[in-house]
């Protein structure tokens, strides 16, 4: 049978097919089989000379005698408590620079004001001074606020 170009192959229906196509000359190069004996680089398989680690699975984060990652990071101490109560905190001289004219504070009227931070329960406390009347609701005070509130004539309501 004569040889046929490519025009006449196409033409013929037996052009080029997806088995035909190899990768060019070079571009190729097999995989190393390591541990195959020294006619095939095999020898120490990639593992080195002696030692565990080329005799042996060695466990998960073994870094050959020297200290492991895990035990050098330094730790925190103590814990941190997964149920402790944060809260949204305010200050007796803050309450009374922001309700100048106002003889009521409650925990939406501060959010508005810029005073605290939505969404915590709201906790007054006892830095600085109050030389007015003022009814304060919040969820939390401390025995100093409360204090504090009360001798100036107003009131601290404690919400639910």
């Amino acid at each position: 049978m004569p040889e046929m170009d490519s025009a006449e192959q196409s033409a013929s229906g037996r052009g080029l097919k997806l088995h035909h196509l190899r990768p060019a000359p070079g571009a190729h190069k097999a995989k190393t089989r390591v541990g195959r004996g020294e006619a095939s680089k095999g020898k120490t398989a990639g593992r080195g000379t002696k030692g565990y680690k080329a005799r042996h699975q060695s466990k998960l984060g073994f870094e050959g005698g020297q200290m492991p990652l895990a035990r050098r990071v330094p730790k925190l101490k103590g814990f941190r408590n997964p149920n402790r109560q944060e809260w949204a905190v305010v200050n007796v001289e803050r309450l009374a620079q922001a309700f100048e004219g106002a003889k009521e504070a409650d925990p939406d009227t501060m959010r508005e004001r810029g005073l605290v931070r939505g969404g915590l329960p709201v906790k007054v406390l006892a830095r600085g001074d109050i030389g007015r009347p003022l009814t304060v609701r919040a969820h939390a005070f401390s025995v100093a606020a409360r204090d504090k509130i009360e001798q100036a004539g107003g009131k601290a309501e404690l919400l639910a």
